[in-house]
């Protein structure tokens, strides 16, 4: 028997791996199977090239927990290790110094695989570990390794494993008996190996006999009776190895892909509305699946959604910073080995390859949207609800793919008429070109809230756009930017001779002298903090006053409410109204002729309270008041 030293130059190296090697103690466990299944595989690899003699059967890994004797142990039938092996890649880490190790990775959440260091994460949990191992090699010794913790091990022969692979024990420490549940263990499993390319073994389960089948007796009387299923007892495999996302796309037909969404998001109830297969091996590997989850208008989403892995090892599903930030609305699977394993957010946002893989991604769903619009436009643009707040997103945050959005991203008008960017602007440019050379485009982000609005714009021949996701402020001022002859306005930002100014006005019947009585009167029926009296040459038939609300100021509040583009403080800000008066309507000119003032003030203020009443802004004890005059009136 061997004793001796892991070569470390420090006594505290057990302390440092657990203070500084992970953020996660869970972690441990993917460590631990990923040697398993990278043992297995190497054994695999040998076969095929013929260096490993004769059949190598069963070639699956095992997890079991055992309670009682407070161990958890990983065994795998792969390449094993012999004396020499063990000494060489447990005991001989390269550490140059605990505390230049410490200086140079403490930054970083993870960096166990990368450095090579798996193994030593079982320290994490366990106040002792036993390795039984034996090499595949001809006439090699199966060996044991112990260590307690400290810098001391002993390794020695091990006459009781006569089979290849490899056993790690933990026993479990005291304060990581969490460890010991199956039902924890089985979480773990699920969470950081379900696609590993091992099938990984943990307990039993019954099943069916698929070999019997039950029958069916019928009694004397008729009445039938049917055999129960025989049960037999079966390998619990918790993983699959072969995932979709390492298949071809052309072995792979939709029902695959649907039950593969199924088997990601088990909790998950809704179908996708479609997915982009990624494969490409030059200038980087990358393989992988997204899924276009229905979107409608909500941007809080849940984000961790995209599965990040590297050669079917989990690294994260927090990818953020890795991939652009409108994808993580996608739902999915990224796979490269180009993607380090274990090391922090902050490196992977550094890393080139992550950063080409990120732009490729982009690309890819660029094109598969513009594809998928080219191949069907109905079908496009029937799932356009669903996913143009995503569309949005990318065109806001990324510029590469709001250029391509050009091809493929659509406005829809109140009418339900679908219409690219170009063919929108060829449609209203005649009708909504005002005499500044602008071509207005009106849209309403609540079609039941801003109806009389929208209703006033087609009285008038105008085209009125729905724009309700919560983007629209950021969207709306982009695509200001990227055509200066273009102007986007609410139906209800102004009247909407106002919205679209033409070179014919309409002559106002007031004076200025007759709006200078007028003016006060209106003020004092509504609440002059919150609106402006204001009055506008409209025809008799459009309605005596009406609530508008600036344009610039209400898309400032939205993008500050949305976070970032707007003022400081901007979202906190009270909503101001301009409350117009329409100095044409026979109304109006009889509030004017009404020489009784209390009187002149009951119909100015029921016309404001009607005009506050259309858009939802007559509340509390001021509609108390306005529907007991009308009563009184009736």
């Amino acid at each position: 028997m061997a004793k001796g030293q892991i070569n470390v130059q420090t006594e505290n190296i057990f302390p440092i791996i657990k203070q500084f090697l992970y953020s996660d103690q869970e972690i441990f466990l993917r460590e631990l199977v990923s040697n398993a299944v990278d043992a297995t595989q190497k054994l695999r690899t040998l076969s095929n090239i013929g260096d490993v003699k004769g059949d190598i059967g069963e070639t699956q890994m095992e997890v079991k927990v055992d309670e009682k004797a407070k161990t958890l142990t990983f065994s795998d039938r792969g390449i094993g290790m012999t004396e020499e092996e063990v000494d060489k890649y447990i005991n001989q880490i390269a550490f140059s110094g605990a505390e230049e190790f410490v200086e140079k990775y403490k930054d970083k959440a993870s960096v166990i695989g990368h450095f090579g260091l798996g193994f030593y994460s079982s320290f994490m949990v366990a106040d002792k570990v036993e390795i039984f191992s034996k090499s595949y090699k001809e006439g090699s010794k199966a060996v044991k390794w112990e260590c307690d913790g400290s810098p001391n091990f002993t390794l020695e022969e091990d006459d009781t494993r006569k089979e290849r692979g490899t056993d790690i024990v933990l026993h479990i420490s005291e304060d990581a008996k969490e460890y010991l549940s199956e039902f924890k263990i089985k979480e773990l499993l699920d969470k950081y190996c379900k696609f590993m390319a091992v099938p990984i073994k943990f307990g039993t389960k019954e099943i069916n006999d698929p070999e019997h089948e039950p029958k069916t007796t019928t009694d004397k009387d008729g009445k039938e009776t049917k055999e129960e299923h025989r049960k037999i007892t079966v390998d619990d495999i918790i993983n699959n190895p072969t995932p979709a996302w390492t298949k071809a796309p052309v072995d792979l037909n939709d029902e695959d892909y649907k039950n593969f969404y199924r088997e990601l998001y088990p909790m998950n109830f809704e179908e996708s509305l479609f997915h982009i297969h990624l494969n490409v091996d030059y200038p980087f590997n990358l393989t992988g699946i997204l899924y276009f989850p229905k979107l409608k208008k909500n941007l809080e989403v849940q984000k961790d959604k995209i599965q990040l892995y590297s050669n079917q090892v989990f690294v994260t599903d927090s990818v953020e910073g890795i991939v652009p930030d409108f994808l993580t609305l996608l739902h999915g699977v990224i796979d490269s080995p180009d993607i380090p394993l274990n090391v922090s957010r902050s490196y992977l946002q550094a890393d080139g390859n992550v950063k080409k893989i990120s732009n490729y991604i982009s690309k890819k769903v660029a094109d598969k949207l513009e594809e998928l619009f080219k191949k069907d436009r109905k079908a496009f643009e029937s799932k356009w609800d669903d996913i143009k707040i995503f569309i949005e997103y990318g065109m806001l945050s990324d510029e590469k793919f709001a250029k391509k959005a050009e091809k493929f991203m659509l406005f829809k008008n109140v009418e339900g008429e679908y219409f690219t960017a170009d063919e929108y602007k060829t449609k209203i440019e005649v009708n909504q070109t005002d005499k500044n050379s602008k071509v207005v485009y009106l849209y309403t982000s609540d079609k039941d809230a801003q109806y009389s609005y929208i209703d006033a714009a087609k009285s008038k021949g105008y085209d009125v756009l729905v724009m309700d996701s919560p983007l629209t402020a950021h969207l709306v001022g982009k695509l200001e930017q990227a055509d200066s002859n273009t102007t986007f306005t609410r139906v209800d930002g102004d009247t909407i001779d106002k919205l679209i100014q033409k070179d014919e006005e309409i002559t106002s019947k007031l004076t200025e002298d007759d709006e200078k009585v007028l003016k006060p009167v209106f003020e004092e029926v509504v609440n002059k903090q919150t609106f402006t009296v204001n009055f506008v040459s409209l025809s008799e038939a459009d309605s005596p006053m009406t609530v508008t609300q600036a344009e610039f100021m209400r898309r400032m509040k939205d993008m500050s409410a949305m976070g970032g583009g707007g003022m400081m403080g901007m979202g906190n800000m009270p909503d101001m109204y301009n409350l117009s008066v329409n100095s044409n309507h026979p109304l109006i000119s009889k509030i004017l002729a009404e020489k009784d003032e209390a009187k002149r003030k009951d119909m100015a203020k029921q016309a404001a309270d009607l005009a506050l009443l259309s858009q939802n802004l007559l509340k509390g004890e001021e509609l108390s008041k306005f529907i007991k005059r009308s009563v009184a009136l009736i």
